[in-house]
């Protein structure tokens, strides 16, 4: 449920074509965000595309100067390059910018925020910068959330070492990977020659630790993928628990972020206490007759989803976790709710 928030604003998504983009004009409408207005914006490419906001129809439009001056939050979503064309714009206008491409730059000092951790672990003291910019907030990718929130849950059982293997979506490059991945899964079955534009590797039925080196920019190599990954999740715990291992390999599906987690302790603790952590933060853990999540079952989930733990049954200090999330709704939740913090009226 959400909380309850000062009066209606107005907001802008900018990048409102892309997944992401229309992901989070979804989760603004399913958790009754008081919107005076959704302005839709994106790149000049996308501009006059014909979609639905607050129930009635809607246009796609490209950003001009005044774009933004109706608007109290302005979300990004689309490309980083575009987020790094438009979003001073946002803030000369006098908006709050919550960024989700990961396209702010390190200068403009963004206030990283994972809002289901405030109460376990507080993110991070902003880093000193001009009072203009402390209203640059960054809601980071569905990895980085995962990680951090497995890294706070395990925070007080003091863990000897944690690893994590995300399994990433093609939907992480957007909707270009998606069609790609529909494409090659096509070609592959009548047995036509596939389409590597985006990856520049065979992605349908197979697993990929690298991807091809004519992949299509503004992929980036798995290898960068998984350092900002990793550097994400450190950056978010700032030495205030044990940073996680973190190795990625590209999965053949098209939604759903699904991550399998070592951990190893001098001396395992309660398995009920460790899933009562996780619990705490917003995390839905299966119960005994249920079935291990799978992306299937977490599409549309606002939380990520985990199998019961278990025990590594040669090495008795140690535990296995399996879970699942839906990667578009997860980010989206979470920049919505950061928006959400800063609208509550105190009680």
């Amino acid at each position: 449920m959400s909380p309850r928030l000062a009066r209606a604003q107005g907001v802008a998504i900018a990048g409102a074509s892309t997944l992401l983009g229309k992901e989070l004009k979804q989760v603004l409408e399913d958790r009754n965000f008081p919107a005076t207005e959704i302005s839709l914006l994106d790149e000049d490419v996308a501009a006059g595309i014909l979609t639905v906001a607050g129930g009635e129809p809607a246009f796609i439009q490209q950003v001009t100067e005044d774009s933004f001056e109706k608007s109290r939050f302005v979300f990004f979503t689309g490309s980083e390059k575009f987020t790094v064309a438009h979003y001073e714009k946002a803030l000369s206008s006098g908006a709050t910018v919550i960024d989700l491409s990961g396209g702010l730059p390190s200068e403009a000092h963004p206030f990283t925020w994972i809002a289901s951790l405030d109460r376990v672990l507080p993110p991070p003291a902003v880093s000193p910068a001009p009072a203009e910019k402390k209203a640059l907030y960054s809601s980071p990718g569905s990895g980085v959330i995962i990680g951090a929130t497995v890294a706070a849950a395990l925070k007080e059982f003091n863990p000897a070492r944690v690893a994590i293997l995300f399994l990433p979506p093609v939907s992480e490059a957007g909707q270009p990977g998606v069609d790609e991945l529909i494409s090659q899964t096509t070609n592959l079955l009548s047995f036509r020659v596939i389409e590597r534009s985006v990856f520049d590797s065979q992605v349908a039925f197979n697993l990929l630790a690298e991807f091809g080196e004519e992949r299509k920019p503004p992929m980036h190599t798995m290898q960068s993928v998984r350092e900002r990954v990793a550097e994400g999740i450190a950056h978010y715990l700032s030495d205030r628990t044990i940073t996680p291992a973190v190795q990625l390999i590209q999965a053949p599906v098209f939604y759903g972020y699904s991550f399998a987690v070592y951990v190893d302790f001098a001396t395992a603790p309660s398995y009920a206490n460790m899933e009562a952590a996780f619990r705490t933060l917003e995390v839905h853990i299966r119960e005994k007759d249920e079935a291990a999540p799978d992306i299937v079952s977490a599409a549309g989930q606002a939380e990520i989803q985990l199998a019961r733990i278990e025990g590594d049954p040669k090495v008795m200090s140690s535990v296995w976790l399996w879970g699942v999330a839906d990667n578009l709704r997860l980010g989206a939740t979470n920049a919505v709710r950061i928006a959400e913090e800063l609208l509550v009226v105190p009680a």
